[in-house]
């Protein structure tokens, strides 16, 4: 039932971020990390880049958060796995990935959220 709850709740989020364009300001709230320290999360764009995604546009999804461009695909095959595995049907299931891989992802995340906030670099902000 949890599926099923994640998939009608995404597909909701969607079509609402499709439709309401968060370069508009007013319609969604502020990262707040953003708001307190002044400085981007790794997190910060990506509205933005999924709603550029609806549209099919891939080089504003980029320029506003290539870390959730990336990662996006695995997100969908987890969903998908699982959705398989509630099926009855072999997947691939999460308690399979090696903890190195979890590691590294980690890494990666937490040296994107530093690149991102270096003076000069702003080719990794969400603008």
């Amino acid at each position: 039932m949890a599926f099923v709850g994640v998939t009608v709740a995404g597909l909701a989020a969607t079509a609402v971020l499709a439709s309401v364009s968060p370069e508009e300001p007013g319609h969604y709230p502020t990262c707040p990390f953003l708001a307190v320290s002044g400085l981007y999360c790794p997190g910060c764009g990506s509205l933005r880049a999924v709603h550029a995604l609806t549209r099919g546009d891939l080089a504003t999804a980029w320029d506003r958060n290539p870390l959730a461009v990336l990662l996006l695909p695995a997100v969908l095959i987890a969903w998908g796995a699982w959705g398989l595995r509630l099926l009855g049907r072999q997947a691939w299931h999460p308690s399979r990935i090696p903890a190195a891989w979890i590691w590294a992802l980690l890494g990666v995340v937490l040296a994107y959220w530093v690149a991102r906030n270096v003076p000069g670099w702003t080719w990794l902000s969400p603008a």
